[in-house]
């Protein structure tokens, strides 16, 4: 059981697209004041009163962004080989960690690092050593992955 991505079919246009997500997390932090961690804004949205219009600009433009990608070209085959359960399971810890750590590996690997926060520093090195004993655990020792 793992996950299986067809590397081949990876093009420039990935660096292309870590410009703009990089140029974009510039523009928003130096024009509004506001890091572009996705866990943070997404669930801004689901607080009616403090939604802003970026914000909504800011999710329909992570969904809108690979249709139109799409459009122009073949997007890399994802097969996904494992358990629904263990694909929820992932998924809750991960909003688990996300709650608990006051942000995602956006909002901290990116935003909060460029920044040279101590606090996303942490956050990421953390993230990063559980994630790799995750896949060692459930790989080699379980046997899940």
């Amino acid at each position: 059981m793992s996950i299986q991505v067809d590397w081949q079919a990876f093009t420039p246009i990935s660096l292309a697209g870590g410009l703009i997500l990089g140029i974009a997390t510039v523009v928003l932090l130096l024009g509004i004041g506001r890091i572009a961690g996705i866990s943070g804004i997404f669930s801004s949205l689901l607080k009616p009163k403090r939604v802003e219009m970026w914000q909504v600009l800011f999710i329909l433009g992570l969904i809108v962004s690979p249709v139109l990608y799409k459009s122009t070209s073949p997007l890399a085959d994802v097969e996904i080989s494992t358990s629904l359960p263990l694909l929820i399971g992932a998924g809750l810890l991960v909003g688990f960690g996300t709650r608990l750590g006051s942000g995602c590996t956006s909002g901290h690997g990116i935003c909060g690092n460029a920044r040279l926060s101590p606090r996303s520093m942490v956050a990421t090195v953390t993230f990063m050593f559980f994630g790799i004993v995750t896949v060692y655990i459930g790989r080699h020792v379980l046997g899940l992955l």
